[in-house]
């Protein structure tokens, strides 16, 4: 899945729940998608929180085949900043 592709899933996402504040997937080498109310836009700007996660693992995790609390207690994402934004991921996807 492209970043495009997993753009429009979380720009649909947000249409229905916009964040109050933003997010960023940083995804190393691959890029970065920031998140802030209904908008996503390829930048890596800082946001109040950043998940680190691999472009795969991102496309699964807005697919709905990966577990957003799982992933976290198996390393395969690592959050930084406000964790109650975070927390409203499981609500988006």
């Amino acid at each position: 899945m492209t970043f495009d592709e997993i753009a429009d899933l979380l720009r649909k996402g947000l249409a229905h729940k916009p964040l109050d504040k933003t997010l960023s997937f940083d995804c190393g080498e691959d890029g970065a998608l920031r998140l802030d109310g209904t908008t996503v836009e390829h930048s890596v700007a800082p946001a109040d929180c950043t998940i680190r996660i691999s472009h795969d693992n991102l496309s699964k995790l807005v697919q709905g085949n990966l577990n957003p609390m799982t992933a976290f207690a198996m390393g395969k994402l690592k959050v930084s900043g406000d964790m109650s934004v975070a927390m409203k991921l499981g609500q988006l996807l």
